[in-house]
């Protein structure tokens, strides 16, 4: 939410943790206003907001409006349970 809250252009965000090559790994799926467009500036600013809020690396990944399914889930945890 603090991600989010930073960044005006985005309308709605799904956090998907994954794990790849052994690593966990996250990315952060944006549904952002029309007039922002979702280009690379954008792309960069919100991953540095991950990082100083988080902690952590992230990806961002730009939806189109309405790909995010509307059921309260914020985080997806793809990780295989072991």
């Amino acid at each position: 939410a603090a991600v989010v809250a930073r960044h005006g252009e985005i309308r709605k965000a799904r956090l998907e943790v994954m794990r790849v090559d052994n690593a966990d790994a996250m990315r952060l799926l944006c549904e952002v206003s029309p007039d922002s467009g979702g280009d690379d500036d954008l792309a960069r600013a919100i991953s540095k907001s991950i990082r100083e809020v988080c902690n952590l690396r992230g990806e961002v990944g730009f939806v189109s409006a309405g790909a995010l399914p509307n059921d309260g889930k914020v985080i997806d945890d793809q990780r295989p349970i072991e």
